[in-house]
């Protein structure tokens, strides 16, 4: 019950930042980016670290994933040919109502690499 209201949670969180209208390209990295915070801190710090470039208790570091990467890793539960996961586990769940979020998710998780 509670991963039901995280995840409604999480989608109203991430439906209340896509309303916004940008006209420029710098401000839609921004937002692009500020989307991807909001779903990266109401879902993914469950199991990955407050920062993203640190491992988690139970996911590792993800601060500079791609979008192919996420994708795949979050409706398909698969990788990229030739990548090779961080940890063997197969622990993280399907998060296929996010696919759609990727490119933000991916935008705040670049900015994040190397901080």
């Amino acid at each position: 019950m509670i991963w039901k209201r995280r995840r409604w949670l999480g989608v109203a969180a991430i439906l209340c930042l896509t309303s916004a209208n940008c006209s420029s390209g710098e401000v839609e990295t921004e937002t692009a980016a500020s989307r991807g915070e909001a779903i990266y801190r109401s879902v993914c710090i469950t199991c990955h670290a407050a920062d993203p470039s640190q491992d988690g208790n139970i996911g590792p570091a993800i601060a500079g994933s791609s979008q192919q990467l996420l994708r795949l890793k979050l409706v398909k539960s698969s990788y990229p040919p030739g990548y090779t996961p961080k940890r063997a586990s197969k622990l993280m769940p399907n998060f296929a109502y996010l696919e759609a979020y990727s490119g933000d998710l991916a935008a705040f998780l670049q900015e994040s690499e190397g901080s």
